[in-house]
């Protein structure tokens, strides 16, 4: 009877474990709600972007090395983020729109994002320094992946975007190369999402603690068509003292060493939805994104570079036809749960990239902390903010 008990005891522990491992293997971390955040809104089933069908997220993450930078050697803290509107077996375009609040910053491809009212393939997120060979490896995964069209007619304007991981990362180095955006592209997948120090966010550093990825979702009630909305962010900026955590100034009540004298960074953020929303309603959307940063402390100051592209996975097949055809659109005036969600998805997209990020050492020993779980639950508490978790 002991052996059989046991046996139940040792089988039960190993599902958990399972359980409890996220898509990469590694052991799922908790997320701000987890902790107590409050936040509005309701959630998808997974509280990310994936909850839009047909979206798929794909990382490749690099670190490597310790101690004083070398360039061309290390540390290496960096990495490449891919988000597919259709997923990566995809050709078919989605509408989209795109907004920068401030522009110092950079994401190719959106000139022709905003002539065409199309996005063609991925969204890929990086370092700023390698932009330029991931743009080129998209291109040639595109064509090695099958070009939409013959080979003398096919062509690619990729849409990349970065934000800055010097402090921690040996940028000048060039660490990435063409296999890493392969990677992230071809390790694209639905379901739950790796937050903080990933990809792209690999090396990052948000309102003065470790920052990264993060992700949310929000679902509309079904009186308001039932459509989701997803937000994933890659956070790169702000000052301590400004953030703000479901309107408590926690950055304030939780101090520690600063790491710019004033907002140094950037965020670029992706939004996706299934609602059928046209490319100037997309860009509607995008500008959306900024009440959410606002809600979290962002100034969007002028060394940030603020960059949004928003898509849509409805009217499937729209930027195939040939011929004129009929497309869904919803009006004007039902758009505002959609802002909603929007502001609300980002908020909490960005925190949960800070709670999901560890403390991380980088080039010439720099230390950037991770945000403290035990204290920002205090923090909360002291402002009757905290949610009591189970």
């Amino acid at each position: 009877m002991r052996v059989k008990l046991v046996s139940k005891l040792i089988v039960i522990f190993f599902a958990l474990a399972i359980f409890t491992l996220n898509a990469s293997g590694q052991a799922a971390k908790p997320r701000a709600r987890d902790l107590g955040v409050p936040f509005d809104g309701t959630p998808g089933p997974l509280n990310a972007i994936t909850d839009v069908k047909g979206v798929e997220v794909g990382h490749r993450t690099l670190i490597s090395g310790e101690g004083k930078l070398q360039v061309g050697v290390g540390p290496v803290r960096t990495g490449v983020t891919a988000v597919f509107p259709r997923g990566k077996k995809s050709i078919d375009p989605v509408y989209a729109g795109w907004y920068t609040e401030n522009g110092n910053g950079e994401m190719t491809g959106t000139t022709w994002v905003e002539e065409s009212g199309f996005l063609y393939g991925s969204v890929m997120i990086t370092n700023t320094h390698s932009v330029g060979v991931v743009r080129d490896a998209v291109i040639k995964w595109q064509f090695e992946h099958g070009p939409p069209a013959p080979e003398e007619d096919w062509w690619s304007l990729p849409v990349v975007a970065e934000t800055w991981d010097g402090y921690l990362n040996d940028i000048n180095g060039f660490h990435v190369k063409t296999e890493d955006a392969f990677a992230a592209m071809d390790n694209a997948h639905g379901g739950p999402v790796e937050e903080g120090s990933v990809g792209g966010g690999t090396g990052m550093v948000c309102n003065e603690f470790k920052g990264g990825i993060g992700t949310s979702s929000r679902k509309l009630p079904e009186k308001f068509g039932g459509y989701s909305v997803g937000v994933l962010v890659q956070c790169n900026y702000g000052l301590r003292r400004l953030l703000r955590v479901a309107g408590v100034p926690v950055g304030k009540e939780i101090p520690g060493k600063s790491v710019w004298d004033n907002d140094t960074g950037s965020i670029i953020v992706v939004v996706a939805t299934d609602a059928p929303l046209l490319p100037h309603q997309l860009k509607r959307i995008a500008r959306r994104v900024t009440l959410g940063l606002g809600r979290n402390g962002s100034i969007s100051g002028d060394e940030s570079g603020d960059i949004f592209i928003a898509f849509s996975t409805a009217n499937p097949g729209a930027g195939l036809a040939k011929k004129p055809a009929q497309v869904a659109i919803m009006p004007n005036e039902n758009m505002d749960p959609l802002f909603e969600a929007t502001v609300e998805a980002t908020e909490e997209a960005v925190i949960n990239a800070m709670v999901a990020a560890d403390t991380m050492t980088g080039a010439d020993d720099h230390r950037v902390e991770g945000l403290p779980h035990d204290k920002l639950r205090e923090v909360l508490k002291k402002y009757n903010r905290l949610v009591e978790t189970k």
